[in-house]
């Protein structure tokens, strides 16, 4: 580090700073470098406009450094680390009595992008389902089957999905039970093919794994409740079988549900409903994916394309 900055009297208070969010917070090294780092650069930006105390700061000193990361295209998460860190840093000046205003609380975050989920195709998913049921493994491989159809045809998260019960399905009605975050419970519809799977799964399978008298839906071999790791890698092995080269994850399932949905012209506040998002801020993010698939359809059909 610039001997300079160490010694200069700004960075008593850094120094301050980064002990407590250490001992008294106790937040990792990893976000104290990250502190740090940014610090540094900060006060180095405010001894070069001759700032000597933290009182004599203001906004127009802040500008600077904020501009040299966009000059120096600095990515829109890169930006916002070092704003949070600025404004968690005036804040505990502020507190601590060094300075009578935090100039900084009136920074805004940029807007950061959202990563698009990852979604399989139709035919992706039709491979995925496509479970061969056969000899020895054959309540295991019904079981994988009905819970993957379970969980595409309704869209519900992993950990809704085990915490499943028997008392939870109504096969005469067709629909599924389910709690969610918060503890709010909706009612999944079940189409037809996925309740004659549940009916067979229900009369063969379940009894010979259910040893251990459990009233949940999906059991180990042994009979305990399966847990999300076991899920997790029971869908890797069948993703690999399928021969499917996406990274995927439980929740690849639930946003596959969603894509397909959006796509085949449902609106996006029963989407909303049925995977139990609070805000509709939550769902907005699957119609970029429709946006896209819409683009690609365009230009490969449209002869002006």
């Amino acid at each position: 580090m610039n001997e300079q900055i160490v010694d200069h009297q700004l960075w008593e208070q850094v120094e301050a700073f980064l002990t407590y969010n250490t001992i008294e917070k106790g937040l990792s090294p990893r976000t104290i470098a990250s502190y740090r780092q940014n610090l540094q650069q900060y006060v180095k930006q405010l001894r070069a406009q001759g700032v000597e105390t933290w009182a004599a700061v203001t906004l127009q000193h802040i500008y600077p450094l904020l501009e040299k990361q966009v000059d120096e295209a600095k990515a829109r998460r890169t930006t916002a680390q070092l704003i949070t860190t600025l404004r968690l840093f005036h804040k505990f000046l502020f507190l601590e009595g060094v300075v009578t205003i935090n100039v900084a609380q009136q920074l805004e975050l940029p807007k950061l992008e959202r990563p698009l989920p990852v979604h399989l195709s139709f035919e992706e998913v039709d491979r995925l389902l496509a479970i061969e049921i056969s000899g020895k493994n054959a309540a295991i491989d019904f079981r994988n089957l009905v819970m993957l159809e379970v969980m595409y045809g309704t869209g519900m998260r992993v950990s809704e999905l085990l915490a499943l019960k028997w008392e939870d399905i109504n096969l005469l009605m067709g629909f599924i039970r389910c709690v969610g975050k918060g503890d709010k419970e909706r009612l999944l519809p079940l189409n037809d093919y996925t309740i004659g799977l549940l009916e067979e799964y229900q009369e063969h399978a379940y009894p010979e794994l259910n040893k251990k008298q459990s009233n949940y839906l999906f059991v180990s071999r042994r009979g305990d409740v399966l847990t999300r790791q076991a899920f997790w890698k029971i869908l890797k092995q069948l993703a690999i079988q399928a021969g499917i080269t996406k990274t995927i994850s439980p929740h690849t399932l639930r946003h596959s549900f969603a894509t397909h949905l959006l796509e085949n012209g449902a609106d996006l506040r029963s989407v909303q409903a049925l995977l139990g998002h609070t805000d509709i801020s939550t769902t907005q993010i699957y119609t970029h994916i429709t946006n896209q698939r819409l683009q690609q359809l365009y230009a490969k059909h449209h002869p002006r394309a």
